[in-house]
């Protein structure tokens, strides 16, 4: 194995650290995987991995498999691609950090009203990370994510972060600059065309000190302008967190930027202290974490996959995700109880963390730092809900040998946003992007029946086959046995012969939004069977998908289509 994967990333507290005595290879391996995984874009050979990592296939193989195991990452062939759950990981920090609940919705409301991006963003030693982004959707628009990683120097919250730096970490950043130039460790970014002098940075630096506001002038790109001020803590603290407005220079030059949205931005920030001292201020009633179970679980996987399962990889990412909102600093004793892991297993999964830059410790206490949020954050935050539900589709279809198809209600129409046809001489044919009327498909009926009778759209229902229902009071009582029995299923009203089963699709807050169906010849099954044989794997289906959205749709937003 390469010692560069038995090292933290560059910039991180140890870098140069010699590796603990008491660290966990397998888990500083795993962690080596999934960075790589992330720079790749989210998907990577298992050969790619290899030569990234300098692993050894094997080892990449049983990385993989646990990954695999805990549904952090699946197998598309012979590609690992990362899954939602690993967004779990970002998740207990954002949710420790509980900036985003906080302080999200100023955001967004400033984004609206100026009809400019705005990102939240934290120190991450000597870069910035995005913790937030209420992004504009032009032609020209921004590509970063939540949890993608920028240079200090590069960026308007730089300076801003910077003048709070110790005399050690401008060492850090300096050796860091002197060792990558062209800001290659920094995936998100394009390499740097000229490399920005040490002097003019610290002159930033001094500058957004004293203004208490920093500008970003093509820093980053060519065409990319910002302007930033810091959200503080306890009404002139230390800086919590960067509230930045991003724009192009076919908008707006950084010197007008500054003087017509600086105000603005201004009156936004003082209203996100005002939230922070309440927010922070206010305790949390949060119960102590009972054990998770994970020892019984890791214990369980190890002995049916043998050697192919790397149980102290298993439990050293568990550990991450015993914090979160009202656990912001644990003992190891609380991070021992939460997983349910022995104290000698947590306290080594927690040093080798640490080491890593994943955790700080201040005394007995440890918390989550932002490097976490590079653990597959970045590439998943973008994930559809059609992007989730494709791998569940597949099974869904190749378990039935029917077609399976998500779709989003558009109107008084559904659409369709992800399919998977079977390979049968009769099959119904359907693309995605189609359109079909809502009150005769089981897709539509099932979103429509969520909707209260106010809400329904009431379209002309023509007469699609002999067997159509058009008649608005019997429509009603559809939807309304629909909502009651919790799924709909239509026989031969949209296409004679074509027989179909949906049930509804909810996100975090219980709402609707969008349908899974299996949809077959009427030859094949009863509406009986649908019931009997069809039902329960479609409800399984979405549980699944379900899940996978709860944990992608909690700080960021999923596309329904």
């Amino acid at each position: 194995m390469s010692s560069t994967d038995l090292t933290p990333a560059p910039g991180t507290p140890d870098a140069d650290a010699p590796v603990p005595a008491e660290a966990v290879a397998p888990l500083m391996r795993g962690i080596a995987v999934l960075r790589r995984l992330t720079e790749a874009g989210g998907t990577s050979s298992l050969s790619g991995l290899e030569r990234s990592t300098g692993l050894a296939r094997s080892t990449v193989d049983r990385i993989v498999a646990t990954l695999e195991r805990m549904g952090y990452v699946r197998l598309d062939g012979r590609d690992a691609v990362l899954a939602p759950l690993l967004m779990e990981l970002g998740n207990a920090y954002l949710a420790a950090l509980r900036l985003p609940r906080l302080l999200d919705g100023r955001a967004d409301a400033l984004a609206d009203e100026l009809d400019e991006s705005v990102s939240l963003a934290v120190a991450d030693r000597d870069g910035i990370r995005f913790i937030h982004q209420a992004t504009r959707r032009r032609a020209m628009s921004l590509s970063f994510r939540i949890g993608d990683l920028l240079p200090a120097e590069r960026t308007a919250p730089g300076p801003l972060f910077a003048t709070e730096w110790s005399e050690q970490d401008w060492a850090r950043w300096r050796e860091r600059r002197a060792a990558d130039p062209e800001d290659r460790g920094f995936p998100a970014l394009p390499p740097a065309e000229r490399p920005t002098a040490d002097g003019e940075f610290e002159e930033r630096t001094r500058e957004a000190g004293e203004r208490g506001w920093a500008l970003d002038d093509q820093l980053i790109e060519p065409g990319l302008v910002a302007v930033s001020m810091p959200v503080r803590e306890h009404g002139g603290g230390r800086i919590a967190c960067v509230v930045s407005v991003v724009s192009h220079t076919s908008r707006h030059t950084a010197d007008s930027l500054r003087e017509t949205l600086l105000p603005r931005l201004r009156e936004t920030v003082r209203a996100m202290e005002g939230d922070l001292r309440a927010g922070l201020g206010a305790a949390i009633a949060v119960p102590p974490a009972a054990p998770s179970g994970l020892a019984v679980w890791t214990g369980a996987s190890k002995q049916e996959l043998g050697r192919e399962f790397v149980e102290s990889l298993a439990r050293g990412l568990t550990v991450l995700t015993s914090f979160g909102e009202g656990r912001a600093e644990l003992t190891l004793t609380e991070v021992a109880r939460a997983t349910g892991l022995a104290r000698a297993t947590a306290r080594r999964a927690l040093i080798t963390l640490e080491h890593l830059g994943y955790v700080t410790s201040h005394g007995r206490t440890f918390a989550l730092t932002p490097r976490v949020l590079g653990l597959g954050f970045p590439p998943l935050s973008r994930t559809t809900l059609p992007q989730i539900a494709g791998p569940y589709l597949a099974e869904l279809a190749g378990l039935l040998h029917e077609s399976a198809s998500l779709a989003v209600l558009a109107g008084d129409e559904i659409q369709y946003t992800a399919r998977v046809a079977t390979s049968r001489i009769m099959s119904v044919n359907i693309t995605i992007g189609t359109r079909l009327p809502a009150y005769a498909t089981s897709l539509g009926r099932v979103m429509l029946a969520d909707l209260s009778p106010a809400e329904r759209p009431a379209p002309a229902v023509p007469v699609l086959t002999p067997r159509t229902i058009t008649d608005p009071s019997a429509l009603t009582a559809v939807l309304d046995r629909v909502r009651h029995d919790g799924y709909a299923l239509v026989d031969e009203e949209l296409e004679e012969g074509l027989r179909s089963i949906a049930v509804p699709v909810r996100d975090r807050t219980g709402r609707v939004v969008a349908a899974v169906n299996v949809a077959m010849h009427s030859s094949r099954r009863t509406p009986e069977q649908c019931v009997a044989e069809v039902l329960p794997q479609l409800r399984t289906t979405v549980d699944a998908i379900e899940a996978d959205l709860r944990v992608a749709g909690r700080f960021t937003r999923v596309p329904a289509s």
